[in-house]
């Protein structure tokens, strides 16, 4: 008797022991999982800007995380920028009262001279910048260069964020930190022709030739995006469908039934 009583026992045991070992490998599983899942940082995709300053004044921070950044493949490095000016300029210098950006966080530098023609560049002095917008939206008139970003080194990664929920046009998104960009898709098209070019140039020069590989797999990288979103996309469309169909065809029956 007290043989069999040891046998369960024994038995019970290991049935216990296999249990616990099982759940700790699949605690252990799902643990890996967990630390191998990569964060997800705050973005906004320029294509769905409006430059409606709600990244200006709903931030948390009492300066906002989006800043304006340029586009250099994409632009023109115009002499009349209307990024830059005022639409109602009064003279071409870079006097306050005709720069559209209120905080001058706007730097124009001259480049070079041809044929007759002046070309400038212009970069954002970043901690001047306020993410009114402003800029953005004179320079949609043109080569829509500058755009909108979520400096991440800025931004507090609020769980819901303040300006994704007022923002009109739903141009926030959670991508992976390692992302970092969402740019606009003539940008994309434009870094590409740079990179191929950069890559047939390169020659025997490795640090060229990685520089043009490391261009190539941004492309990439947003090229997967953009698919991503567009599955998805359609996907919730193809769900609202069956569900107006769905609802379509229980209110005919509830009318035939009545």
């Amino acid at each position: 008797m007290s043989d069999k009583v040891d046998r369960r026992a024994f038995l019970a045991d290991g049935i216990r022991t296999a249990g616990t070992v099982a759940l700790a490998g699949a605690a252990g599983v799902l643990a890996g999982q967990s630390s191998r899942a990569e964060p997800m940082v705050w973005q906004l995709d320029p294509d769905k800007c409006i430059a409606c300053t709600n990244c200006a004044t709903k931030c948390v921070l009492d300066v906002s995380a989006v800043k304006c950044l340029n586009c250099f493949d994409m632009c023109g490095y115009c002499d009349i920028c209307t990024g830059y000016y005022e639409m109602g300029y009064l003279a071409l210098d870079t006097a306050a009262e005709n720069q559209a950006c209120p905080t001058g966080a706007i730097v124009r530098r001259f480049v070079e001279e041809r044929s007759g023609q002046r070309f400038y560049e212009y970069t954002i002095d970043k901690p001047l910048c306020i993410g009114c917008g402003k800029c953005v939206k004179g320079c949609a008139l043109m080569n829509g260069s500058l755009c909108m970003q979520v400096e991440h080194d800025r931004c507090l990664d609020c769980n819901e964020c303040a300006i994704a929920i007022a923002c009109p046009t739903q141009a926030f998104y959670r991508i992976p930190a390692s992302q970092t960009e969402i740019m606009k898709r003539k940008a994309v098209t434009a870094l590409a022709s740079r990179a191929q070019r950069a890559l047939q140039s390169a020659g025997g020069d490795a640090a060229k030739r990685q520089e043009a590989l490391e261009m190539l797999a941004r492309v990439e990288q947003q090229q997967r995006w953009r698919a991503e979103q567009e599955r998805l996309q359609t996907a919730d469309s193809r769900r609202r469908t069956d569900g107006d169909r769905a609802a379509g065809t229980s209110d005919e029956e509830r009318t035939t039934n009545a």
